[in-house]
């Protein structure tokens, strides 16, 4: 049951996180599309990974940097927010999947696959 409760905490920081991130004035941190993909937060709601994709980032450790910069703002708000006992600190952590995941596609779209079917269809 605990468990359960822990998702929908994480689900709910997703969600706030999000928002919050379209707010923040840092130049540093509105270098592109910005997406929560997932957040990992301890059992005792100590500490919270919050796992982001930038589309168009730029600078990766400016971004970064930003993100430390603004983070006691995104705590604050988050505390506003939501009601826990314990707002969790913020650990940010970039997700590069959606980019591997792109390059692996471009990979497959530009390989020249002979397909069984294809071949039959010349001999005829």
């Amino acid at each position: 049951m605990a468990s359960n409760k822990l998702a929908r905490t994480n689900d709910d920081i997703q969600f706030v996180i999000s928002k919050l991130l379209r707010e923040v004035k840092d130049p540093r941190v509105q270098q592109g599309m910005i997406s929560v993909t997932r957040v990992e937060t301890t059992g005792d709601l100590r500490y919270s990974k919050i796992y982001l994709s930038v589309l168009g980032m730029q600078d990766e450790k400016e971004f970064k940097r930003g993100l430390r910069s603004a983070s006691g703002y995104l705590r604050r708000e988050l505390g506003n927010s939501m009601k826990l006992r314990y707002t969790p600190e913020l650990i940010f952590e970039i997700d590069h999947s959606i980019e591997y995941g792109a390059h692996i596609n471009e990979v497959i779209n530009s390989l020249e696959i002979n397909h069984d079917g294809d071949e039959e269809n010349e001999d005829q």
